[in-house]
């Protein structure tokens, strides 16, 4: 990918209007997105995630060249890019009828189950057996693990910009719960468990009572939940001035356990709604 990288960053650093080379980098790129061939961010040998910084370059390209087009998909019309098609699911994912759309250019792993209405966009990364439930939203480059549960509502920012920001990522096996959203370049831990309605940024700090501990993001180290952390909606006290007098308090998240076999056992349900193995 060497080639396409060096020719993406020259393209995108490049003044004037777009020729077919643009066009023919773009169409490139975003079949290795198609593929997986290619991702916004990856984890090194350390599990450290980075960001490559030239694909979120080659996705902002596309929409800068492309031209405004007019389309219908059965009763559904749009008017987009001509750069960022819809895709069909492809084999081996369920795209359950109703409404949900997955912008060309993101990955979609084998075994995945889109639930309408839901929307996955581009430079977003789902593996394999992951469940994206009604209402839910994938942003462009965020990265979701094998085996995530995306509950009903549920909204995973993007960061398609600055480029070299690191995206949303939810690692393996975590559950995200109705009507939680996760933005701002937070990372969900492997395993761990978002409770109805949490919210994560990456101005928002997050206290664990198992190990007291506060977690928040500091410098270019994103806001990171630990594996198997179980978090849920709490306040903490405004201990100043009339915050203070009126005895308000802020929200926040707060991790009340682990993860551990019953709480396992509490969220088998995705399980019924895939498949039987081959």
């Amino acid at each position: 990918m060497s080639d396409l990288k060096e020719r993406i960053e020259r393209l995108f650093a490049a003044a004037g209007p777009a020729g077919d080379e643009h066009f023919a980098a773009f169409e490139e790129l975003r079949r290795a997105l198609d593929e997986g061939r290619v991702r916004a961010a990856e984890p090194g040998g350390d599990g450290a995630w980075r960001t490559n910084a030239w694909v979120k370059k080659g996705i902002l390209l596309g929409f800068r060249i492309g031209r405004i087009v007019h389309s219908e998909a059965g009763a559904l019309r749009f008017a987009d890019k001509h750069t960022l098609p819809l895709r069909a699911a492809p084999p081996g994912a369920r795209l359950v009828p109703g409404g949900s759309s997955l912008r060309d250019g993101c990955y979609i792993g084998k075994g995945v189950i889109a639930m309408p209405p839901c929307f996955v966009n581009i430079g977003a990364y789902v593996d394999d057996d992951t469940l994206i439930d009604s209402h839910a939203l994938v942003g462009s480059c965020a990265q979701i693990g094998k085996r995530v549960h995306l509950s009903a509502g549920a909204q995973i920012g993007g960061v398609l910009e600055p480029v070299g920001s690191l995206p949303v990522i939810v690692e393996d096996d975590a559950l995200v719960g109705g009507n939680s959203g996760v933005y701002e370049g937070a990372i969900v831990g492997r395993r761990a468990v978002l409770g109805a309605g949490t919210i994560l940024t990456g101005s928002t700090p997050v206290y664990d009572l198992v190990l007291g501990a506060v977690y928040r993001r500091e410098g270019d180290r994103p806001l990171r939940i630990p594996p198997g952390a179980v978090v849920v909606p709490g306040a903490r006290a405004v201990v100043e001035g009339k915050g203070r007098e009126w005895n308000l308090s802020l929200y926040t998240p707060v991790i009340v356990k682990y993860r551990d076999e019953k709480t396992s056992e509490s969220i088998q349900l995705e399980h019924l709604l895939r498949p039987p193995e081959e």
